[in-house]
């Protein structure tokens, strides 16, 4: 059964930084398109960023373009998301996910494979 635990959230000042990472037990997802999604509190999961297998393609939300990173490594079976600049409007509980297709992060198309359980993430103004 595959397992994706988030680690990394937690209280920080409009500013800072934080890097969030996503551990995948089960089964390797070195095939797998991996990214990020969040939900805030009394809002629906948005889709934040996205990495395909190989980690040379990227796509992020216009919201977070040019201050998340995303990353992976597939020798660890892990994605990170790095967060600068960070703006009150980010707090939200942060899902990292797995499937075979970017259609399914980017577009919202079929149905996510993986999910994580969340990590929080709150910035204060």
């Amino acid at each position: 059964q595959v397992q994706l635990v988030e680690s990394g959230g937690g209280l920080v000042q409009a500013g800072a930084s934080l890097r969030l990472s996503c551990a995948a037990s089960g089964r390797t997802l070195s095939d797998y398109v991996m990214g990020w999604f969040r939900q805030a509190p009394g809002k629906e999961r948005e889709f934040v960023a996205a990495i395909d297998w190989s980690g040379l393609e990227t796509y992020y939300a216009d919201s977070v373009k040019g201050r998340f990173t995303i990353s992976r490594d597939n020798a660890k079976n892990s994605v990170s998301l790095q967060m600068s600049s960070l703006i009150p409007e980010d707090t939200a509980v942060y899902y990292c996910a797995a499937d075979g297709y970017v259609a399914t992060f980017v577009e919202g198309f079929g149905v996510m494979e993986y999910w994580g359980k969340g990590t929080l993430v709150t910035v204060s103004s």
